[in-house]
């Protein structure tokens, strides 16, 4: 990595922690996942786990913890204790689901300040440095990772005013912001999520709106991969992933 690169990082960004969430079962990419956690599926020659982790490591993370449930320990066996990338790993261990975000009740003692938490099967050049600043100049609680997702409808799409129709568009694309699965989060946060229950991250929103604590987003233009969609798990199939990939994505508007 080029010294200026690593100059760039603030400490504050260098020693933030970061949470992989690596529980899920991956069903929408069956049958392979009854074999393999989602976030050991390939891309190229190497799972895609192992990309996450040295795309944290360049951007400065050195502290991760990684939550495991279903075949948990082939990731275990895979990343072992991150000293092959000079990190620091470790893991909880869940003994019934607990939901997309449930898990961070496991790491209240750990989490102390502001940290990361991401899916396990995210590839993006996403700027940490740039997401992470973005957050803490907004004094946020939590701020979320978004991309422009297009969706295409199977439908012809009908506008109408009392019952008559005004418009028609015959299976149109939409588009859509969406959460990349990747967030800044403040300690506080943490008291919102019950332990031993599943809790997703559709509840802590719906809490959060519900109690007006002001949630915020990040907006990233540059490449975003869901490996659990086997349209973007082909996708990263084409994409050159190599330790040199650029540390930083185009500027991103908060």
């Amino acid at each position: 990595m080029k010294e200026s690169a690593i100059a760039s990082f603030s400490n504050a960004e260098a020693l933030m922690k970061a949470v992989i969430q690596c529980g899920g079962k991956g069903t929408r990419l069956r049958p392979h996942t009854s074999i393999l956690p989602k976030p050991l599926m390939p891309i190229g020659a190497r799972p895609v786990l192992e990309l996450v982790l040295k795309w944290l490591r360049r951007n400065g993370i050195r502290e991760v913890y990684v939550t495991t449930g279903y075949l948990g320990h082939l990731i275990r066996s895979v990343c072992g204790d991150g000293n092959q990338w000079n990190m620091s790993i470790k893991y909880t261990q869940e003994m019934e689901p607990l939901g997309t975000i449930g898990p961070l009740s496991l790491l209240r003692d750990q989490l102390d300040e502001s940290f990361l938490v991401l899916n396990g099967d995210v590839l993006t050049d996403l700027n940490l440095n740039q997401f992470v600043s973005g957050h803490r100049r907004r004094n946020s609680k939590l701020t979320i990772a978004t991309a422009i997702r297009p969706t295409k409808m199977d439908f012809g799409v009908i506008d109408e005013t009392e019952g008559r129709v005004t418009a028609f568009r015959e299976k149109p694309e939409l588009s859509h912001l969406v959460s990349m699965g990747i967030y800044c989060m403040d300690p506080s946060v943490l008291e919102r999520i019950p332990s031993g229950v599943p809790f997703g991250f559709d509840d802590l929103m719906f809490q959060m709106i519900d109690d007006e604590v002001p949630v915020n987003v990040f907006k990233h233009n540059g490449l975003w991969l869901d490996i659990g969609r086997v349209e973007d798990f082909l996708k990263a199939q084409d994409v050159a992933w190599d330790e040199q990939s650029p540390v930083f994505a185009k500027p991103a508007a908060a």
